[in-house]
């Protein structure tokens, strides 16, 4: 909760003092979706995106509401941002192709597709493969990496059918995979290998993309300030244990992963597809 709150003021701050803090909105009028949009690393890019300029698809399975978190899009609406919510499942196809009608019909078009919906079941309960339920990696799956698939597919298909910017430029796709997608942890079997098969399908959904002017990244986080930590990290040991596993600057938060989102997304990777960015404060390098 603390960190919806600060992710909201930090928010209100930034976007209501853009000429302090960017000489310019990179994504002025763009069209962005971001799945899993009400919390965490999703929340996070919403909120950047905005205060960049765009106009946000905001969607997940809930808005998230509560007595001391304000909805995403709620968030970037008061301030004076454009922003709807898509009540979606990532999972499913028919819900997918929802979205992506519901962002045409609010906006006309669709310029960048943030597919970061997932799910951590072995965050709360760690097991090795040997004890692992099959549903519970069919569940992973299905939503970690068949949710990313259902994305890059609807989302592109609808890019391609744009004109394209002045440069060339389509569309911009990007997945938000994981560190444990480059490496092991013991007792994440299904989250791990879902993250892997994100971090090819955007090697191979770039080349499909790129004679259309489609850009397809993936940002890999380390281990960052989340639910999903909340739900690792049952004491102060634990998460101090966790933090010591990023070199630089300990456990990571929403707008580490914003950063690089936003850089994506904008003209200055103009010659940048099919790569997968860590941002982990060092994680991967040890």
């Amino acid at each position: 909760m603390l960190l919806c709150r600060r992710l909201a003021h930090g928010f209100s701050h930034r976007f209501h003092n853009n000429s302090r803090f960017y000489s310019h909105r990179r994504l002025e009028h763009r069209v962005a979706i971001i799945t899993g949009s009400s919390s965490g690393i999703g929340r996070g890019i919403a909120l950047r995106y905005a205060a960049e300029g765009a106009l946000v698809v905001c969607a997940d399975l809930g808005s998230g509401t509560s007595k001391s978190s304000e909805a995403t899009h709620d968030l970037i609406t008061r301030n004076g941002g454009r922003s709807i919510f898509a009540s979606t499942d990532v999972s499913d196809e028919n819900n997918v192709q929802a979205m992506i009608q519901s962002a045409l019909i609010e906006f006309g078009k669709i310029d960048i597709m943030v597919n970061n919906a997932g799910i951590a079941i072995e965050a709360h309960q760690p097991l090795p493969i040997y004890d692992s339920p099959s549903e519970r990696y069919h569940s992973t799956m299905r939503v970690n990496s068949f949710g990313v698939y259902l994305g890059c597919k609807y989302a592109g298909i609808q890019m391609m059918k744009q004109d394209p910017y002045p440069n060339g430029d389509r569309g911009w796709i990007i997945n938000i995979a994981s560190v444990l997608g480059a490496v092991g942890k013991s007792g994440a079997i299904a989250y791990s290998s879902a993250k892997g098969s994100v971090v090819n399908m955007t090697r191979t959904a770039a080349l499909d993309y790129a004679p259309f002017g489609i850009h397809v990244n993936a940002i890999a986080p380390g281990f960052t300030d989340s639910p999903m930590i909340s739900a690792m990290a049952q004491n102060s040991e634990a998460r101090g244990q966790i933090e010591a596993r990023q070199p630089l600057k300990g456990l990571g938060n929403p707008d580490d992963i914003a950063g690089p989102a936003v850089f994506l997304a904008s003209d200055d990777a103009s010659w940048i597809t099919g790569v997968c960015i860590a941002a982990d404060g060092g994680f991967l390098a040890q």
